[in-house]
């Protein structure tokens, strides 16, 4: 019954607050609204603060934990994480200095994981001193090197796919350039009407052009950032088209017809690699067996001749 009448009022009050967060939910917070007009060079003014008692004195502990952390971790700096983080779509929406933070946090929480793992790991198995040591040094590289793989591996999946996309999108901006307007109109469209990676990367630069940013800069801007070079090039082709009135349709037309080649290309060297790789079963498999029945005659033959 004690059980009972706890979980009585447990399921009372969550549904309450469910009802409340229905009825009226809490307004948004101003970063949300205001981040999208800001320029990169602000966008560190719209960092959140810690709500509550607890969070105010933990959080600022945490975040400076998880950066040393990685800082220990990632030689390379900020910067370079940074541009990796963008690249690989991780924590879209976020102010640039609360992106490195997330991703110091996650690494923290994955290297706290794994060692907790080892330790208890080497506890239930009752090891000795130098295995919990090889245990935890083992669950210390794991955790390390986890969170940073997962990013590279996010990259390159977000490459493979805006590579994909990039050549319907030169397609729709050469047909709306054909059509009439310029290269900011021709963007509007596709991003009103699109989604996927490639329109993100687009969006980002009409929110820059918002901001206050001139329409080659803004441009140019997320070619630098960009994870696949095709994309950057058609970045690049619409800040010159933008700032000369170079002819646009027929040089996206002709990136389109590059980057299908490529993907062609790219699509032959894969299926010669699986053919390469569906033979080495066969082959480990059935030469054994062969050599078996060739050399099973062998000792009797040598016999009989002798």
């Amino acid at each position: 019954m004690s059980g009972l009448a706890l979980l009585a009022p447990l399921l009372t009050a969550l549904a309450a607050a469910v009802v409340a967060s229905a009825v009226a939910p809490p307004p948004r917070r101003l970063h949300e609204r205001v981040y999208p007009y800001l320029s990169p060079t602000l966008v560190g003014l719209a960092r959140p603060a810690p709500s509550g008692m607890l969070g105010s004195v933990f959080v600022p502990i945490l975040r400076d934990v998880a950066d040393r952390v990685g800082r220990t971790l990632d030689r390379a700096g900020s910067m370079v994480t940074l541009t990796r983080l963008r690249q690989a779509g991780w924590f879209k929406g976020l102010p640039e200095p609360e992106m490195v933070v997330s991703y110091r946090l996650l690494q923290l929480r994955a290297l706290a994981t794994w060692t907790g793992a080892g330790l208890i790991l080497g506890q239930i198995l009752g090891a000795t001193t130098a295995v919990r040591l090889i245990l935890l040094t083992l669950a210390a590289v794991v955790g390390t090197t986890r969170t940073r793989g997962r990013l590279e591996r996010a990259v390159m999946e977000r490459r493979e796919l805006m590579r994909i996309e990039i050549y319907t999108v030169n397609q729709l901006l050469a047909m709306r350039v054909r059509a009439g307007g310029g290269v900011i109109q021709a963007v509007k469209g596709i991003v009103e009407r699109g989604s996927g990676g490639v329109i993100g990367e687009l969006q980002e630069a009409l929110r820059l052009h918002r901001a206050g940013w001139p329409g080659p800069d803004a441009f140019r801007r997320i070619a630098e950032l960009a994870p696949e070079p095709f994309c950057a090039r058609t970045y690049r082709l619409l800040a010159t088209a933008e700032e000369r009135g170079a002819d646009l349709a027929d040089a996206l037309l002709s990136l389109s017809e590059d980057v299908r080649e490529t993907r062609r290309e790219t699509v032959k060297r894969a299926a010669t690699k699986r053919r390469a790789a569906m033979l080495v079963p066969t082959i480990a498999i059935l030469a054994p067996v062969l050599i078996l029945f060739v050399a099973a005659p062998l000792p009797y033959l040598i016999t009989s001749w002798q």
